[in-house]
């Protein structure tokens, strides 16, 4: 029943279900990116409560303005090798400060930041060079495209951790400094 007229069709309430397309339902069920959890798994947080609800890298925002606990940072820095003192360094504080939270108290959302670009760093640097210990090895290493300093030293500044981002970035197309 679908009335004409020269300038537009008009449709009655019947004719609209004919034109409707029907779409899967799992094409919206957004499922977890392999990225976010890799880095969700490198700071030790898979299952935790405000970590499930995270599917892709974006997802993190709000986990960093609620502030990520000091376990994740505990469980980052023995899967990067990195010691209290230059974790303080990273995330411009005191190791003394670092040792009074406990393992389920929430640092701040700058420090928190820092972690999760950490774990997105160290994620990217494991896909690059194939193992977590090769990467490990290559960030304790004197490079000339770091003006002859370790890649580590870098990782107190998003700067930093940008241009060892960039640098993973050639290496895994083969352009070499």
């Amino acid at each position: 029943m679908t009335k004409h007229t020269k300038k537009s069709k008009q449709y009655t309430q019947e004719d609209t279900s004919v034109n409707t397309v029907a779409e899967p339902t799992a094409a919206y069920a957004y499922p977890q990116d392999p990225v976010a959890v890799r880095t969700i798994l490198l700071m030790g947080m898979q299952g935790k409560k405000d970590f499930t609800q995270i599917r892709n890298e974006n997802d993190f925002i709000g986990v960093i303005r609620t502030g990520i606990p000091k376990l994740a940072m505990s469980h980052l820095m023995d899967v990067a090798d990195i010691t209290l003192a230059e974790m303080a360094a990273i995330i411009h504080t005191s190791d003394r400060n670092l040792r009074r939270y406990t393992d389920n108290e929430k640092l701040p959302q700058d420090q928190s930041e820092r972690l999760v670009e950490l774990a997105r760093l160290y994620r990217r640097g494991e896909e690059v060079f194939g193992t977590m210990a090769e990467f490990r090895i290559w960030m304790d290493t004197v490079l000339l495209p770091f003006g002859n300093k370790k890649p580590k030293e870098f990782l107190d500044t998003s700067l930093g951790i940008g241009m060892i981002m960039n640098e993973l970035g050639r290496l895994e197309h083969g352009i070499l400094a």
